[in-house]
């Protein structure tokens, strides 16, 4: 089995492979050129997504910088994702995003880790696992998502958490490491913001 191959199956492998690294560097040189496009160009952001993404469904944004170490290439985004500025995805390996989600300013998203083994990490080994958030999902500035996390739909992570165990669908999840808070109900529909009422007959 090649390191690649081996990245693939979401085992060990050696990243700085000569196979994999020759793949990779071309993704690296188109990101470069994606993050110095002006904020105008916004066909040719749509352009870059819908050719370099695993998937990329409609009216999809990123406000850049972005950074990915692929570029994106094993990023799927559904329809109508929106990222604030500096979104990182560490996508050597797969990160599933649903339709409507929404990333505040400074998101990371891992999906490569290295082994506890001091023996394998002095060989800069490493492995990946997937990363999956659901539909209509808010994820806060400066969260960290780590190797194979799913968050569910219809829920938010706080600003500044970091997530380290799944997150479940409908829910307010919050801290280091992130825990629900609550879950998202009747309250929600009638506030926005503490006390203060939605004006849904001007909305």
């Amino acid at each position: 089995m090649t390191q690649y191959e081996r990245m693939k199956a979401g085992l060990i492998y050696d990243p700085g492979d000569e196979e994999i690294m020759k793949e990779q560097m071309p993704y690296l040189d188109k990101l470069w050129e994606f993050n110095n496009l002006k904020p105008s160009e916004t066909e040719k952001k749509e352009k870059y997504m819908k050719e370099v993404f695993a998937e990329c469904g409609e009216n999809c944004y990123i406000e850049l910088p972005f950074h990915a170490n692929w570029g994106g290439k094993n990023v799927h985004f559904g329809d109508s994702v929106y990222a604030n500025f500096n979104l990182t995805i560490v996508d050597d390996g797969e990160v599933y995003i649903g339709n409507k989600v929404m990333f505040g300013p400074n998101v990371c998203i891992a999906t490569a880790n290295h082994p506890i083994n001091a023996e394998l990490r002095d060989r800069m080994l490493q492995y990946n696992k997937e990363v999956r958030i659901g539909d209509n999902t808010w994820i806060g500035a400066g969260v960290i998502i780590v190797p194979g996390i799913t968050i569910g739909s219809n829920t938010i992570i706080g600003a500044g958490s970091v997530v380290t165990k799944d997150i479940p669908d409908n829910v307010v999840a919050v801290g280091n490491p992130c825990r629900v808070l609550r879950e998202v109900g009747e309250h929600d529909k009638e506030y926005f913001y503490k006390n203060e009422k939605i004006d849904w007959e001007n909305l």
